[in-house]
């Protein structure tokens, strides 16, 4: 069967899968009987649990001076020994056992459906359901990762799309690449970020107690999940050197993940098309979307914040929706949401760049 029809049977069999339409076009009318403008879309209809994830234009930062930037030393030391310890790994990659190769290439696609399949489109987004099982996978692959636990990505998460390039965004991309890569995780956290999160409902978040559970026992989670487990591994299993365990299966692994999420919030917010929303700075960027396994597509993404696949295209160069398909089959996943093409080219002919190409 041909990749696309085998990507429609697997996209409606098993279960459901909830189309967004977009409501019909309302006008506003001005004094002079004349259309005046368009009203947006009204995400408000379409998934009312959730709100905190969508964008509000009407928040602009006060005027007035900047806090001081102020150094958490502690992260910049252990930054930099992660990247020094990877660095060293990429010149040991050549004489690992290809067992160890493999190891790395499997944890790392593991740790990264925790973050984008799991702390992304799930917990932030709410974009799909999952079953039991499915939550328990994906909270362990989350731990995995290391990136905070699940209820602080969230939460943060949320902030970003709903305070978009603000001083309320954790990863503010308008202060700059480095800012939005990693620096935010090197200062302590500018006080709109504390002040607007705080006022997000989290309450989905509180109630799942497989997240809240991981909070608990985070620290101790992660050092075995990301760091003991993948070197012991190699090492114990099949003879390799305890150097090569820790400098690629564990510190070359874990830096990319970190670094491939990062470009999500970096290179793909500064380069790349707007074909969706011309009036954001969110991109999309092919080539992120290769490292962070379908999360490039940003543009579209900030557009459309609470469909399934982060994406138009469904399996394009989207390793993640293609498994949240796969679990669909399997029944473990669930009411995934995607947008209508009606709605996203209506969209397109409102705020779209003029890049739109139909897939």
């Amino acid at each position: 069967m041909p990749a696309h029809l085998l990507q429609d049977e697997m996209a409606s069999s098993y279960t459901t899968t909830t189309t967004i339409t977009e409501p019909p076009s309302r006008k506003l009318q001005n004094g002079d009987g004349k259309l005046e403008k368009n009203l947006l879309y009204a995400e408000e209809d379409i998934r009312p649990e959730m709100k905190d994830d969508i964008h509000d234009p009407s928040y602009k930062d006060p005027e007035g001076p900047k806090p001081k930037l102020v150094y958490v030393w502690r992260n910049i030391i252990l930054m930099g020994l992660l990247h020094l310890g990877a660095l060293y790994g990429i010149t040991l990659v050549p004489t690992c056992k290809v067992y160890t190769w493999l190891w790395g290439v499997f944890y790392y696609m593991i740790s990264a459906l925790g973050i984008t399949a799991g702390a992304h489109r799930l917990w932030s987004h709410r974009s799909y359901k999952a079953r039991l099982p499915l939550r328990l996978f994906l909270i362990i692959a989350n731990t995995m990762a290391f990136q905070n636990d699940a209820y602080e990505w969230a939460r943060d998460h949320r902030a970003h799309h709903k305070f978009s390039e603000t001083d309320a965004d954790p990863h503010n991309a308008r202060r700059g690449f480095f800012f939005s890569h990693v620096g935010w995780l090197l200062v302590r956290k500018h006080p709109a970020v504390k002040e607007k999160g705080g006022s997000l409902d989290l309450s989905d978040l509180k109630a799942e107690k497989l997240v809240m559970f991981q909070r608990r026992y985070y620290k101790p989670a992660v050092l075995v999940m990301c760091f003991i487990m993948p070197t012991l591994v190699p090492w114990y299993f099949w003879g390799e050197t305890f150097q090569h365990s820790l400098c690629v299966a564990t510190l070359l692994r874990y830096a990319i993940v970190l670094n491939a999420t990062w470009l999500v919030n970096s290179a793909a917010h500064l380069y790349g098309y707007r074909p969706y929303d011309k009036t954001i700075n969110p991109r999309e960027n092919l080539l992120v979307s290769l490292g962070a396994v379908g999360e490039g597509f940003h543009n579209y993404h900030h557009t459309f914040p609470y469909d399934y696949s982060a994406s138009e295209y469904r399996w394009h160069i989207n390793f993640t929706t293609f498994f949240i398909d796969c679990m669909a089959a399997l029944g473990l996943a669930y009411d995934r949401k995607k947008v209508s093409k009606e709605a996203v080219l209506a969209r397109v002919k409102r705020t779209g760049d003029g890049s739109y190409k139909s897939g």
